[in-house]
């Protein structure tokens, strides 16, 4: 398999390209624009390595993406690349619908003019177009019930709807051209390489540095949340063997309250690095984010019955390894920090 992987230095998308490269032995190409949130760092285990290469460009640029369909010809597209900070969306948003819909939008007519180039019956027959995209798309959900592949879009924030645009876009260019086309819909994300901007490495962060730990409104929001690394191993099996047209739900079946995770993760930082101290006085209910979704929950069931996957991390096992490889990699996040963002409240409108 030769596979397109867009927005491959991102968090996501590393945890792809590495797995593709290291495991299947997949010729891969990585597009990524290298906005804030990538790092080819994430990528220096595979550096050098013959299946992997890279290219500096925007999904937006049409011509950019002739060129690499034109030279690469891929079997498949794992389209990755999108911006996905919910606060960044509220202060932000022309920026998520040039990524997440001109982008998809300009990636989805380069790859089906490609497909329709296609001479080889062979080559036309295998090739894939998987879309990457978030449960956000489907609104919040009360104290009960899940996600399915069939709940009724209803996006909430800016980041969600320019995602569940995205989303219906790539439906209708397999209905409409035929291209074949796969939607993965994926629960909260965590694991090595995430940038600190998020929840998880917020937390870990700040209470190695022993500053006060923001928690939104409550801390009781709700989140299903996922190994990154099996989020990879699903994504592989879905371009690999999934059904062209429908589309997979990728949840890790570990719903947690956010206070919950934070206190977990305080609990790791006071037993894996004792010199620090990590007070749950440190934890501070802040303003809550605005048109902040109440819960979260993923139901996974057609991925797993059809496909076979299953999560091999829960969220004990997975936070584990998560704060531990913060812990060690100061040379990775510690750069990050530098920049722009240091760890400040983000999304509030003035």
């Amino acid at each position: 398999m030769r596979v397109l992987v867009t927005g491959g230095a991102g968090f996501i998308g590393s945890a792809v390209c590495r797995r593709l490269v290291r495991e299947t032995r997949w010729r891969v190409l990585n597009l990524d624009a290298l906005t804030y949130a990538a790092s080819l760092s994430s990528l220096a285990d595979i550096e050098g390595d013959e299946n992997y290469s890279f290219v500096k460009g925007d999904i937006c640029d049409r011509a950019l993406l002739d060129k690499v369909f034109a030279e690469f010809a891929p079997d498949a597209v794992m389209h990755l690349a999108a911006e996905s900070h919910v606060d960044r969306s509220i202060t932000g948003s022309a920026a998520f619908v040039q990524t997440n819909i001109v982008g998809t939008h300009t990636l989805l007519e380069a790859a089906v003019r490609y497909w329709d180039a296609l001479k080889d019956p062979a080559a036309k027959q295998r090739f894939r177009f998987l879309h990457v995209s978030t449960d956000e798309v489907y609104g919040s959900l009360g104290e009960e019930g899940l996600f399915t592949e069939t709940t009724a879009y209803d996006p909430r924030s800016p980041y969600s709807a320019s995602k569940a645009a995205s989303d219906h876009l790539a439906s209708a260019w397999h209905h409409t051209f035929g291209l074949p086309v796969l939607i993965s819909n994926c629960s909260n994300n965590y694991g090595p390489y995430q940038f600190p901007e998020k929840l998880i490495p917020t937390m870990i962060l700040k209470a190695l540095a022993g500053e006060p730990l923001p928690v939104y409104g409550d801390g009781g929001n709700v989140r299903d949340w996922l190994y990154v690394g099996d989020h990879a191993a699903a994504l592989e099996l879905i371009v690999a063997k999934g059904r062209v047209g429908e589309t997979y739900n990728v949840g890790g079946r570990n719903e947690k309250k956010n206070i919950e995770v934070v206190n977990a993760i305080l609990d790791l930082v006071d037993e894996l690095a004792p010199n620090r101290n990590a007070p749950r006085s440190e934890i501070q209910y802040v303003k809550d984010r605005p048109g902040h979704d109440r819960r979260y929950a993923i139901d996974c069931t057609k991925l797993e019955t059809e496909l076979g996957w299953r999560a091999e991390e829960n969220f004990a096992t997975g936070i584990r390894k998560t704060v531990q490889w913060y812990l060690a990699r100061r040379d990775w996040w510690g750069p990050l920090l530098s920049g722009d963002f240091k760890g400040q409240r983000l999304g509030l409108r003035s």
